[in-house]
């Protein structure tokens, strides 16, 4: 037991006065108690921590930067940079992409600056200008016709770029040098290449729009000569497709143009009887984009009409008997007479009577005229001819027809209307009661004369009552809190101050109860314990006092104060730390055996 007493005691302790800690402070003296090393991690460790804390409250501090433009390309940035700075704007330069960011809160303002002191994006082509450019005396016919065409390619690059869609365009001319021998002409082209902006196309209308353009600023090119290619290597221009996809493109236009008309009139013959919200209306219109041409030519044979009447009556008499055919024979002298073979025999038959002669019956007797008594006399020859003409008119009508493009074919309207909604007067309460049949045909009639509503084009009209849902209208979404610039602000410095307490109360609190007051633990292996002759050993530590280190060091009495103040100060200090008195009984314990 003496041996493990005075293996446990340190150095000596001069008796007197006890210790007083370092410049007044116990936790230096503790430190300086500590080893090399363990001094070395805990000032890194205190270091590091406050470091971090200054980082995260700086960052927690720093304000939201944004991009002031999504690229300076064809700006002047030091001029950017000079009005910044003379508004009183901060700015950052981001180090990877080299933006140029601002504060969230004076992005408007700072745009508004730059706008106002007319530093804007410059365009970088050439156009006509550079024909105001001196020339050299020397200039070839060549360098002059070069820069004309690159004037004009500039010029058209620039207004192809004025579109909404295009961010920027390339326009490239072949225009052929002029032969006097028309067998060797050649037919100037252009290619055009356009850059869109991210997630834009260009309509079959603008790139229809683009090659008229083009076409039409260069002298005797044709229209199927221009070729438009986007960035990413889609052909643009197929005319064909183009005149198509635009034909079809502008029937649908007028097509949903009209429905809309139609459905406004019902809007507007509905909403102030049923409400807003009350009713949904919807018109489908069957356009017929045909073109017809038809001619018609019809007669009415009921109405004849005489249009002209030619009549021809022509009579011809002569005192002379006929002279025979008009011929050679006619003109001949007669022959000789026969006289008859035969004197006695029957009468010869009587020939013709020559004109003007007396008119004889068979008994050869003179046949008399009775109103005048006179002898009838053979009618001299004669020639009659009558000859008539009429033309008549019937009732003849002819029609031209074209009809028009985009004539309504047939029209189809669907309304569906919710229940009317009563409120009781006494008890305040709301009630659904579904509409009549005598409403929904009154509401039927108005939709019908609003639309033009005409049976025999097969239009139908439908009116249906039926409840609605709870929820009347679209609902726009609320915009989530999350999403605002001041949440994230918020939760920046709500971070900070969690990182600091995190740190604070983690890390820095342990590591100064350590240095102030956490060595009891060690009180077997560093705690001087000087007993004397209260354990009963004599020679050098009888005249020592018995001391416990730790953060607060209890002196013990000498052994020239008398056995009862020893004893005294062993029962209080077993009564206000019995765990390190047990722990020093432990240790003589374990040097003993």
């Amino acid at each position: 037991m003496a041996e493990a007493a005075v293996a446990n005691v340190p150095a000596k302790a001069e008796p007197g006065e006890p210790k007083k800690p370092l410049l007044g402070l116990s936790f230096l003296e503790n430190l300086a108690e500590m080893s090399v090393l363990r001094q070395l991690g805990l000032l890194v460790g205190l270091a590091a921590s406050v470091a971090i804390g200054f980082a995260v409250v700086l960052w927690s501090q720093q304000p939201d930067y944004r991009p002031l433009y999504g690229s300076l390309n064809g700006m002047d940035a030091s001029q950017v940079v000079d009005t910044l700075t003379t508004s009183g704007i901060d700015y950052t330069i981001e180090p990877n992409s080299g933006a140029l960011l601002v504060k969230a809160d004076d992005l408007a303002r700072a745009r508004m600056r730059l706008a106002a002191a007319g530093v804007a994006p410059t365009d970088n082509s050439v156009g006509f200008e550079i024909l105001d450019r001196e020339q050299g005396l020397g200039t070839s016919q060549f360098m002059e016709a070069t820069r004309y065409r690159r004037g004009l390619e500039g010029e058209l690059a620039r207004t192809v770029a004025s579109l909404n869609n295009v961010k920027a365009a390339r326009v490239h001319l072949a225009m052929p040098k002029a032969s006097v021998f028309v067998r060797d002409e050649r037919k100037p082209s252009a290619s055009v290449l356009v850059e869109l902006y991210p997630g834009r196309a260009l309509e079959p209308s603008q790139v229809m729009a683009i090659v008229n353009l083009v076409a039409t600023s260069v002298p005797e090119l044709d229209k199927g000569q221009v070729t438009v290619v986007d960035q990413k290597g889609n052909l643009l221009s197929d005319q064909q497709e183009l005149s198509e996809l635009t034909m079809a493109g502008k029937q649908f236009d007028y097509t949903r143009r009209m429905e809309t008309l139609f459905t406004q009139r019902v809007h507007n013959i509905l909403q102030p009887v049923l409400g807003t919200g009350r009713y949904k209306a919807e018109v489908s219109a069957d356009v017929d984009f045909s073109s017809v041409e038809s001619t018609s030519e019809m007669f009415n044979p009921d109405q004849p009409a005489l249009r002209s009447e030619q009549q021809v009556n022509e009579q011809r008499q002569s005192s002379l008997p006929p002279q025979g055919v008009p011929g050679a024979l006619s003109n001949q002298p007669p022959g000789p007479a026969a006289a008859p073979e035969q004197a006695a025999g029957a009468a010869a038959p009587a020939g013709p009577v020559a004109a003007g002669q007396p008119l004889v019956d068979a008994n050869g007797q003179q046949i008399m005229d009775p109103v005048t008594g006179q002898p009838m006399l053979a009618p001299y020859p004669a020639d009659k001819r009558e000859q008539s003409t009429r033309n008549f008119e019937l009732d003849r009508s002819i029609s031209y027809t074209r009809q028009q493009q985009g004539r309504l074919r047939r029209l189809s309207v669907a309304v569906v209307v919710d229940d009317q909604v009563r409120v009781d007067p006494v008890t305040g309460e709301s009630s659904r009661v579904p509409w009549t049949t005598d409403d929904l045909a009154r509401f039927t009639r108005l939709v019908q004369d609003s639309v033009g509503f005409d049976a025999s084009r097969g239009d139908s009209v439908s009116v249906i009552n039926t409840a609605f849902t709870a929820s009347l209208g679209e609902e726009i979404p609320d915009i989530p809190f999350y999403t605002q610039p001041w949440f994230w602000d918020i939760v920046k410095q709500v971070l900070g101050v969690l990182f600091i307490l995190v740190l604070v109360f983690g890390v820095l609190r342990p590591v100064l109860n350590n240095i102030t007051g956490g060595r009891g633990k060690e009180l077997a292996g560093s705690g001087d314990v000087e007993l004397g002759e209260m354990a009963g050993l004599d020679g050098e530590l009888s005249d020592d006092r018995v001391s416990l280190g730790g953060p607060q060091s209890i002196m013990l009495p000498s052994p020239s104060e008398g056995y009862d103040a020893q004893l005294n100060a062993i029962k209080s200090l077993v009564a206000e730390d019995p765990g390190r008195v047990a722990q020093v009984v432990k240790e003589w314990i374990n040097a003993d055996e």
